[in-house]
């Protein structure tokens, strides 16, 4: 035994000689700062590798034809497709036009270079209208000042682009520029000079589908005009012999039927649009400010309001909301010229004694008598119109109006909501007494969402319903009886693409349904109304968008993944492919280096629930190296932001991957209602914590897969709920979050929007002992974590944002401030909730944010040379050299 003892020391002894003479394993090394590559993929940059990235067909006025435009590194080209000859041709000959153009404005142009972003089919689609924009200071010949277009029209809707646009033409015009006007003949090749542009359809103008009256209103009240006058002020608006006829004189500010306050939309569908604006933030270049500015220095001036006809144009209706004793909210426009502005706006917050009031007004056409529905049930109730919204091709030749859902004029349908979103009811209301009365009776103890019924010929009613705990279509006859299901199974049924009355058929788009794809892969299917069968129509692993003609016997559909170019097709109705469109070309991009992020699958804190996410790596990634990770996030609950199609453009996560970091977009419970109602809802109750649990977990998981993650460097950053979400995150798990970015962040919900925060988090109806109707909310706040923060935290906001009302982060900061914590902030001057035109400065200064701290290498030059670099580049003005070497030399570190 001693010597056995004796033995193991020895070895022992020379184990460790051995091991302490030997080279230390090197750790992996850590990436430095890519400034070089990062700037190569920036947005401005991306922009000019790939263009446009799906089909949007443009459906012609009579039969099934359509017209697209598609732009490439070649050049944009416009095709006139007949789906049933199986055809597809060029709309004209570029290179004819080009010579025409040339020679009518003395400008050279070639058939690569035509100014032209979208073109208008007239005289029975013989001709096309289009407008170019010039120099000012051009001589044109045969020019007359009525062609010569003002760059901003704020009287007519904006042209609809045949693609992603803003590449010459009218839509990218500058105030340098003039637009002039164009005919060409399709058969002849003839190109003529407009003496006036053709009319548009202006924005104020609701015309009847008899096309006989005109609904606007003006200084809050609504008016009326003929289709006589209409002509008279589609050529000058300020003719004084336009004859008007007033139909309301108590419209009043914030109680009246145009502009805010009137109208047909509440601040929940506001909140919805603004979400849009959010998400399209980069592609908005125009001057709010400027435009508020204009509306309110003319007041008298013609603008729309939101009125529903009824199809044979004998009455309209409109929800009118009195929000004149709600609370009043502020910003102040630093940036106004001479002086700053006060901007005084009524926002109801949650909990708030006063919300908008809505009520539904009729207005008989021949008589202009008004009658006020008898809606009332519940306190605090909203009300929207049940309305037909117009088809693409509608749109394509303005014919904007939403119409009545059903026949005649009689009969109105409407959606009756409670205030806590427990209870909906569809309604219809008889018009002859003006009484109403519930049909279908929807009611959950979480917020019941909608969609639009369709009604077909036989006066059936198609409900969009989740009260099995997945979105479903239901059929009603007329009275309200519940006939049959129509789609069934653990998927969602979307929108409605038409219905086909012959065949007793709808057709739907739905996601989740297709074993083994991504379940937010969106498809279009056909599923008979009597609940028999539901066929898919485009096949193909992807989520797909579709657009149908109104005959029903068509559809183009692109489908598209994040990790694989985008193509569009040609099927028919029942499924089968009649033509190839286009297909993305990628080797302008491949080219370059670009590489596909990479799609994964985690699961959520639970163990259970699956979460699909999107990885991007730098171009230049090394397995061998450690790499920070950077979590883009959105809770949700209206939409979950993981990328699930091929979106280059304008994508941040993109440039930010390259300056060497590893970043993910990843699901939460509780983030999408393209899951089932209890993956939808899991966060009601809970609208600060509920998603966080499961982004930290998805990096743990992600880090175990992958050597290269490090997962003691994790940063997140987020914008709007992103925001809220990422100082949330460092809050609540201080010592794993390490660094964050949050803008515009709704840090205290219960001074954001009453509709979006009562929704998603609930409120507690309460009734008392005389019967009158309260409500309670309270909401868990970031500022009450403060003194939990350890990181790296940047807040911003914009200081005019009346959306996410800078107070959000002005508490937060306060909060942090009394707890002694360091921390930074940037205040944007004259931006609202989507930065606009800071957005290019702020995405290089949350990269260096992110490089300092997580990488400690960044950029300390007081200039940001990669953005002053592309400006000069896209200016075509030298200096991008020096500036490049300049900025290498004041490079330097710093300590995480």
């Amino acid at each position: 035994m001693f010597r056995l003892a004796l033995l193991s020391v020895l070895l022992s002894s020379t184990f460790s000689a051995i091991a302490a003479d030997a080279p230390a394993t090197a750790a992996p090394a850590r990436p430095k700062a890519n400034y070089e590559l990062a700037a190569q993929w920036s947005p401005a940059k991306v922009n000019k590798l790939v263009f446009d990235l799906s089909v949007i067909p443009h459906w012609l006025e009579e039969g099934d034809r359509f017209w697209y435009s598609f732009e490439t590194t070649r050049g944009r080209k416009f095709w006139l497709v007949d789906p049933a000859k199986k055809s597809r041709a060029n709309v004209f000959d570029p290179v004819k036009l080009a010579a025409e153009l040339t020679a009518a404005t003395g400008i050279p142009y070639d058939s690569q270079h035509l100014p032209i972003t979208t073109i208008r089919f007239v005289k029975k689609d013989s001709t096309i209208q289009f407008d170019v924009s010039v120099p000012r200071d051009a001589v044109i010949p045969g020019e007359k000042k009525a062609n010569v277009q003002s760059t901003t029209n704020d009287n007519q809707e904006p042209q609809q682009q045949g693609g992603r646009g803003g590449r010459g033409g009218a839509a990218g015009a500058s105030r340098t520029e003039k637009t002039l006007s164009f005919e060409f003949e399709l058969g002849t090749g003839k190109l003529t000079l407009l003496d006036q542009r053709p009319s548009r359809k202006p924005m104020w103008a609701s015309i009847s589908p008899d096309e006989k009256a005109v609904i606007f209103a003006r200084n809050h009240n609504l008016f009326m005009m003929d289709a006589e006058n209409y002509a008279k002020a589609l050529k000058n608006p300020d003719d004084k012999s336009i004859v008007e006829t007033q139909l309301t004189k108590d419209g009043e500010e914030d109680f009246g039927y145009g502009g805010r306050g009137g109208g047909g939309f509440d601040q929940q569908q506001q909140q919805q649009q603004q979400q849009q604006q959010q998400q399209q933030q980069q592609q908005q270049q125009q001057d709010e400010t400027d435009q508020q500015g204009q509306q309110q220095d003319n007041k008298n001036a013609r603008t729309a309001a939101n009125v529903a006809w009824s199809r044979d144009s004998k009455k309209f209706a409109v929800v009118r909301r009195d929000s004149r004793k709600v609370e009043k909210l502020w910003v102040i426009n630093a940036l106004a010229n001479p002086r700053p502005t006060l901007e005084t706006y009524p926002y109801a917050m949650p909990g708030d004694v006063h919300i908008p009031q809505p009520q539904i007004e009729i207005f008989d056409v021949a008589s202009k008598n008004r009658s006020v529905l008898k809606t009332d049930l519940w306190k605090d109730q909203s009300l929207q119109l049940e309305v037909e919204r117009p088809t693409a091709r509608a749109r394509e030749h303005e014919h904007t109006e939403p119409l009545w859902a059903g026949p005649g004029s009689d009969r109105l349908y409407f959606t009756r909501v409670s205030r806590d979103l427990h209870r909906v009811d569809l309604c219809v209301a008889e018009l002859a007494t003006g009484e109403s009365k519930p049909l279908i009776e929807e009611r959950m103890n979480v917020y019941i969402e909608t969609k639009p019924v369709r009604l077909t010929s036989a006066g059936d009613l198609i409900w969009w319903s989740e009260r099995d705990g997945w979105a479903h279509y239901y059929l009603y006859d007329n009275s309200g009886k519940l006939k049959n299901q129509i789609d069934h199974g653990e998927f969602v049924a979307e929108d409605v693409s038409g219905v086909d009355e012959k065949g007793r058929a709808l057709y739907l788009t739905a996601s989740g349904h297709e074993d083994g794809e991504n379940p937010y892969n969106m498809h279009l299917y056909r599923a008979n109304l009597d609940g028999s069968g539901m066929k898919l129509l485009d096949s193909g692993d992807g989520s797909h968008s579709v657009s149908m003609a109104d005959s029903g016997r068509f559809f183009v559909d692109t489908g598209s993944r994040v990790d694989t170019a985008p193509k569009s097709t040609l099927y028919d109705a029942e499924g089968s492919a009649v033509m190839p469109l286009e297909t993305v070309d990628m080797a302008p991009l491949t080219a370059a280096g670009f590489k596909f992020p990479e799609p994964f699958t985690v699961k959520a804190d639970d163990g259970v629930t699956d979460l699909y996410g999107v990885m991007y790596k730098p171009f230049d990634f090394d397995p061998a190296k450690k790499y920070p990770v950077i979590e883009y996030v959105y809770p949700g609950p209206q939409t979950e932001q993981v990328t699930q199609v091929f979106t280059p453009l304008r994508n941040d996560r993109l440039m930010l991957a390259n300056f060497g970091f590893i970043v993910i977009e990843v699901g939460n419970r509780g983030g999408n209602p393209h899951r089932s109602k209890w993956y939808h809802t899991y966060g009601y109750g809970n609208l600060r914590d509920y998603g966080l649990a499961d982004k930290k977990r998805a990096v743990e998981e992600l880090a175990a897969r992958h050597p290269f993650i490090d997962i003691d460097r994790v940063g997140i950053w987020g914008h709007s709920g992103g925001g809220f979400m990422t100082a949330a995150a460092m809050l609540i798990y201080p010592d794993f979050f390490k660094v964050g970015v949050s803008e515009s962040g709704n840090h205290e919900n219960n001074v954001y929007n009453n509709t979006w925060s009562e929704k998603h988090h609930g409120l507690k109806e309460v009734t008392g002992k005389d019967g009158d109707v309260s409500f309670e909310y309270s909401i868990d706040k970031n500022s009450e974590l403060a003194k939990n923060l350890k990181g790296h935290l940047l807040l911003s906001t914009g200081d005019i944002d009346n959306n996410v009302h800078p107070s959000n982060t002005y508490r937060l900061v306060d909060a942090l401030i009394r707890a002694n914590k360091r921390f930074d902030m940037i205040v944007l001057p004259g931006q609202r909730h989507g930065y606009t035109t800071d957005a290019d400065y702020f995405r290089w200064m949350r990269a260096d944010y992110f490089c300092k701290y997580l990488l400690g290498d960044f950029d300390q030059s007081v200039d940001m040379w990669e953005l002053n670099r592309e400006k000069q580049e896209n200016n075509k003005t030298p200096g991008g050299q020096q500036q490049q070497q300049q900025r290498r030399v004041t490079r330097g570190g710093a300590e995480n």
